[in-house]
């Protein structure tokens, strides 16, 4: 009854939020409606004006609904098929067959699927803290969609409108100057969704599995947050679309600058997408499902959704900070290409999540936490370092051949000294064998300050339970005195024996 009430509360929120919406823009929509009208009636009225959306209160007002339904069914449709495509492509890695039989090819798998998990039974455990057990699920879902509505898709174009004017239109839903801080924020509000999964669930393995995620956002997040700091600094803005557009042609590629900064900045969006190597906090043979252990039905598919959403919205971040965004070429006089030239390269970096997870095993927590704080932060310093000292230097020559020079050293040294490192860590020495002869684990010897240690402390350890069982005795012993008859037996109170007492007593 309870969910009952909360779902019509939200639908019924939903419905006065969308009818203040209309009220307060009831004279945009009506100019809205004549002027369609007029441009179906009157082929006349259709003067090509062109007019920035963001002059207009119309366009600024339908733009950001329209685009975003438009964005959300392209995201999900993605999501659908990225599911699809591990299949296939991890079949295809095993030399074996994927799925074939949902209509041709396979194609509507991602459907029958959907279908499944809708009508499959939704179990709740006994005893979850069912507020935060339904949030958890849209906590995950809701930041990866939000996360891109910083990132351009593609230049501006200009469409024509039923006013009989044309309209030049961004392709994205806001390019706020700072971009990097919001995927920095909403990236990390993700992980709450995992957390409270498993707090709510009042399972000990789904706990595990939202610490253990915890643990992993806190480590790996420094260095993501290292490594977007580079492009900031090659551009000197944190907007994404400055970033983009400082990166035309391919050789403007922020990776060929930095290789070192990409390479962290794509481990660490591994691993907050919580990606093979990275799924420690769903490691089946450890935790069974982890955090999802006790989620079914629509509510596990929606921490599906999110994690395969994460991986688009990951390689969107990726393409925008070191791999030119929507440019392969500039493509200010096509602007349809560059949402394709998008969509390109994030089924290229799909396709390498794919093969990282068909190819690599699972790795141990503690040597993921050791990589993550070891190698991977001291490699995101380097990584801003480089770029720093090499900014400095072009700024002050006023040279961009000096800046590249300065980069071009500073790579060299980066693979000579990883280098020297990996021969000299590659081929360890091998640690001698202890000798066991005198162990006293082994030989059982009694001797050393550990073995007087530990009869000390299981000295001290004996005394409660020694006053206790002595107690309970005494007690038993009170028992029998005190029923009808008992003045001729008694029981010793400490040792628990009984004796005859004679009249002499």
């Amino acid at each position: 009854m309870n969910r009952r009430v909360l779902i019509g509360g939200g639908i019924a929120v939903a419905v006065l939020l969308l009818l203040g919406l209309v009220v307060s823009n009831i004279q945009n929509i009506i100019n809205w409606l004549g002027g369609a009208i007029d441009f179906i009636l009157n082929p006349q009225a259709r003067i090509q004006t062109v007019i920035l959306c963001s002059q207009s209160d119309g366009c600024r007002l339908l733009h950001p609904i329209l685009f975003g339904i438009i964005f959300v069914l392209v995201i999900v449709t993605g999501f659908a098929y990225t599911t699809l495509l591990e299949r296939k492509l991890i079949a295809w890695f095993q030399q074996r067959t994927g799925p074939n039989r949902v209509g041709p090819g396979g194609f509507m798998q991602p459907a029958a699927d959907a279908v499944k998990l809708i009508f499959k039974e939704d179990i709740i455990p006994d005893k979850v803290d069912k507020f935060v057990y339904y949030l958890a699920p849209m906590m995950k879902v809701v930041p990866v969609l939000i996360v891109l509505a910083v990132v351009p898709l593609g230049p501006d174009i200009i469409i024509p409108w039923f006013d009989g004017n044309w309209y030049q239109v961004p392709l994205g839903l806001a390019d706020v100057n700072v971009g990097i801080l919001w995927l920095l924020g909403i990236t990390s509000l993700a992980t709450y969704g995992i957390v409270l999964a498993g707090w709510s669930s009042n399972n000990k393995y789904a706990m595990l599995g939202g610490l253990r995620a915890s643990a992993q956002m806190i480590s790996y997040e420094l260095s993501l947050g290292l490594t977007m700091a580079v492009p900031v600094m090659i551009v000197g803005s944190m907007s994404l679309g400055d970033i983009i557009n400082a990166q035309r042609n391919v050789w403007d590629w922020f990776v060929f600058q930095n290789p070192l900064a990409a390479g962290v900045l794509i481990i660490a969006l591994f691993a907050e997408v919580s990606r093979s190597p990275f799924d420690l906090p769903e490691a089946e043979q450890e935790l069974t499902a982890g955090f999802m252990t006790e989620y079914s039905g629509m509510k596990f598919a929606m921490f599906m959704m999110a994690e395969y959403i994460g991986m688009i919205g990951v390689g969107v971040i990726a393409s925008a900070l070191f791999f030119g965004g929507f440019h392969i070429i500039p493509v200010d006089g096509v602007p349809i290409l560059g949402p394709l030239f998008m969509i390109l390269k994030v089924v290229v970096f799909l396709a390498i999540f794919i093969w990282v997870r068909a190819t690599l095993p699972r790795i141990r927590y503690d040597r993921l936490m050791q990589f993550g704080w070891k190698v991977l932060l001291p490699l995101a310093l380097l990584s801003v370092a480089w770029t720093a000292v090499a900014v400095v230097i072009g700024d002050v020559s006023g040279s961009p051949i000096v800046y590249g020079v300065v980069s071009g050293i500073f790579f060299l040294l980066v693979v000579v000294g990883g280098y020297f490192f990996l021969r000299s860590s590659g081929d360890p020495v091998a640690p001698a064998e202890p000798d066991l002869a005198d162990d006293p684990i082994i030989t059982g010897e009694r001797r050393g300050a550990a073995w007087v240690a530990l009869n000390m402390v299981g000295g001290l350890v004996s005394i409660p339970f020694t006053l206790v069982s002595g107690i309970n005795n005494a007690l038993k012993g009170a028992e029998q005195l005190a029923q009808p008859g008992s003045d001729s037996r008694a029981i010793e109170p400490v040792t628990g024996q009984s004796v005859t007492r004679g009249s002499g007593d």
